[in-house]
């Protein structure tokens, strides 16, 4: 497996990260089994691995910890803050006193004394980003953490940190951690182009939409399980948004197809070949799903099926607003009053 430069930060990650959101109650509850995906995982290459402290409320943390205790060194380990660990208004968001707290929940849970990457979940309208990113620079000075990042941080959120990191001599954001693929392609516009800009490294996430482009769901297909993970409003399959979608993925299976590889590995191989993506996080549930991505890694498309996907999706667009993880605060009725 090839590797690449996080950034300029000198570490070499492998293209496709091993997502842990599915390890836990979330998704997969046996945990010896969670282990052998992730044995699997190193042993093929993948040296990069991200998680989060809300994933299964901290389970998901627990079993990666338990399953690198003897591999650490061999893992770049990545995980998150930011979402609510309890109806307790403080225990969430991008305080210093809340981040002081997470962070070592998650180095107990993690099993380990320092996270390579540690990532604010999302960007906040009530936090000054200075307040966050003063707590996260005091944290990689006490050598808890190596390097920070965000996520689902729009271009001008990005630019804004950089320059307050700039301006009050903090640590910067190294990496972004924004949503992309064939089907969500809006950070084309803006985001990646912030990230390449700032010499940033980005790993992203929801390379098979959510699990539109697995090949599960197809036309024929009444209607698509819905999680925790997967809120019910982007899987209504009778909306005109997802009709459409219903209608690309069948044109993508048939692109695949022609391209002799499955739906599952253009839909990867096309998020990792974008020069502005470092890489992409896969989210296993089982072994059959990780056997299924790792072929992506070592595939190049070609210009003509690069093309026929613009065709099907142009440059920049999200076809179904639902997926999209921007604009939250910015877009609500209130926000949007004038006068």
């Amino acid at each position: 497996m090839d590797y690449r430069p996080l950034g300029r930060t000198g570490v070499q990650v492998s293209p496709l990260c091993l997502g842990a959101m599915m390890f836990g109650p979330w998704g997969n509850e046996d945990r010896a089994d969670a282990t052998r995906i992730i044995h699997r995982a190193l042993d093929a290459g993948i040296n990069f691995i991200d998680t989060a402290d809300v994933y299964s409320a901290g389970v998901s943390e627990e079993i990666v910890g338990e399953a690198l205790r003897d591999r650490r060194d061999e893992v770049v380990l990545a995980t998150k803050f930011f979402m609510p660990m309890s109806d307790d208004p403080n225990h969430r968001g991008g305080s210093r006193r809340w981040i002081m707290r997470a962070v070592e929940d998650s180095l107990r849970r993690l099993n380990t004394d320092h996270i390579d990457l540690y990532q604010v979940h999302r960007p906040s309208p009530d936090t000054d980003v200075e307040e966050t990113l003063g707590a996260l620079t005091d944290l990689v000075r006490q050598g808890k953490v190596r390097y920070i990042g965000s996520s689902s941080y729009s271009g001008s959120q990005i630019v804004e940190a950089q320059w307050v990191s700039r301006e009050r001599n903090l640590e910067r954001f190294v990496t972004e951690q924004p949503p992309y693929s064939i089907l969500v392609r809006g950070i084309e516009e803006d985001v990646l182009p912030a990230i390449q800009r700032h010499g940033m490294g980005s790993l992203t996430y929801s390379p098979l939409g959510g699990g539109w482009l697995s090949g599960r769901w197809r036309k024929d297909a009444a209607s698509a399980p819905t999680s925790a993970a997967r809120p019910r409003a982007r899987f209504d399959m009778s909306t005109p948004a997802n009709q459409r979608k219903l209608d690309i993925v069948e044109e993508l299976a048939l692109l695949a197809e022609q391209a002799g590889i499955s739906l599952i590995e253009l839909a990867i191989a096309f998020v990792i070949n974008h020069p502005g993506v470092t890489s992409a996080i896969v989210g296993p549930r089982t072994m059959e799903q990780l056997e299924s991505y790792l072929p992506a890694a070592e595939l190049r498309l070609p210009a003509d099926v690069l093309d026929r996907i613009d065709e099907l999706v142009p440059p920049g667009v999200t076809l179904n607003h639902d997926d999209n993880s921007y604009g939250a605060h910015e877009l609500t009725a209130a926000a949007r009053r004038r006068g």
